[in-house]
């Protein structure tokens, strides 16, 4: 007997989309911004020089196909990160390279050296004065001691760089400015036997005041860098100075380690609860961190630990 013939299930065909390929145009906006920064940055590494004048925005438009806003957001960027400079009225230029404002205590000039850079220095002032209250305490002296004092502006390239006030006890140093300005207070001190071993650095962002944006050349661009410093010998407080750089000229690099455990661990009573807190066995003791306001602030007359400072490297 012949079966009826069954109904076929009923099947229902789709056709997925085929996938999207994309294109050039298609990419997110911040994708064509890092395209354009990242052009400009290979222009600026292997074709042009400080300077250069990089392609007007325009070319950049034309060039990636791109919003004249997105291409101004590329160079933007390159402005705040220092390696490109804008002048008004004139177009953008590659810049000069900035400093790492290492904490070392090398001399201005071994630091410029080292860049391949020719260092220079105008003496402004070189004279023997009273200690006024805030530079007796960092060098631990009396007030209205006697100390020796430099005022001087530092170049590279015949560019200025900073800018440097520098105290060093009459005591310790009674014949420093006999033949004039030391071209290298450190080296005139390591000569006396009075060699750097280790110093401490207060830093602060600050505007640069009229004069100091004159010496320094700064014209609209009033940010400075200011580092107040106290180097020690073995016979202690050996200097004190006062520095101010240029922002748009150096950045600061710190080096960072993984903190320590105590030297010395809490005592603990029977029951386990915390006894007493024995002192560390340090050096010396260390006084808290000075926190600069203005003017940079006067280090407290308390001699830190030579071991605690004996990471910090050398610069001058």
């Amino acid at each position: 007997m012949q079966q009826p013939a069954q109904d076929a299930p009923d099947v229902v065909v789709t056709s997925a989309p085929p996938p999207e390929t994309g294109t050039a145009d298609d990419a997110p906006v911040a994708h064509k911004y890092l395209a354009v920064r990242d052009h400009l940055v290979g222009l600026v590494a292997r074709e042009l020089r400080v300077g250069d004048a990089i392609p007007s925005e325009r070319t950049l438009t034309q060039q990636f196909g791109l919003s004249r806003m997105t291409v101004r957001q590329a160079v933007d960027a390159l402005v705040t990160e220092g390696v490109l400079v804008r002048e008004q009225g004139r177009g953008t230029f590659v810049a000069p390279q900035r400093m790492d404002f290492e904490m070392r205590l090398t001399t201005f000039g071994e630091e410029m050296r080292r860049r391949g850079m020719e260092p220079t220095t105008a003496v402004l002032a070189a004279q023997t004065v009273a200690a006024t209250p805030d530079v007796a305490a960092a060098l631990e002296i009396e007030p209205r001691a006697k100390v020796h004092y430099l005022y001087r502006v530092r170049s590279a390239d015949g560019e200025p760089m900073c800018i440097e006030q520098v105290w060093v006890p009459a005591a310790l140093a009674p014949g420093l400015l006999a033949d004039g300005p030391p071209p290298s207070m450190y080296d005139t001190l390591r000569a006396l036997g009075l060699a750097p071993e280790w110093g401490e650095d207060t830093l602060s962002a600050d505007e640069a005041t009229d004069t100091e944006s004159s010496l320094l050349g700064l014209g609209e661009r009033r940010a400075v860098l200011r580092a107040a410093r106290r180097t020690y010998s073995a016979a202690g407080a050996t200097m004190y100075s006062r520095s101010c750089y240029r922002a748009d000229r150096y950045t600061v690099w710190v080096p960072l380690s993984a903190p320590r455990p105590s030297l010395v661990p809490r005592h603990r009573t029977t029951d386990g609860a915390p006894d007493h807190v024995p002192a560390q066995h340090v050096d010396a003791p260390t006084p808290a961190v000075p926190t600069p306001t203005g003017d940079p602030a006067t280090p407290t007359t308390t001699r830190r630990a030579p071991a605690a400072a004996a990471a910090r490297g050398e610069r001058a």
